[in-house]
């Protein structure tokens, strides 16, 4: 599966949804990474103040790897359609 994602919002939505098919809850990965529910719960809502390390433990727990690519050209239609 791969997610597009160009906003806070956006990375929290992609990894609340892997977390829910991992069968995790918030507090689950929380003691799974060491970080508090709370901070799971402020990045899952697209919260713009992520530490870059927090992100990165999140997605290793996640067994979920960070790939930076050159952004598409596509209209902003086809990238609305990636998230319907």
């Amino acid at each position: 599966m791969q997610t597009l994602a160009r906003t806070p919002k956006q990375m929290g939505d992609a990894l609340r949804r892997v977390r829910k098919l991992k069968g995790l809850s918030q507090a689950e990965l929380g003691e799974k990474t060491n970080l508090w529910q709370e901070t799971i719960s402020k990045i899952e809502s697209g919260s713009d103040a992520t530490k870059i390390a927090t992100l990165c433990t999140l997605l290793a727990a996640l067994d979920l790897d960070l790939l930076i690519v050159p952004r598409s050209k596509g209209c902003a239609e086809d990238i609305a359609d990636i998230f319907s």
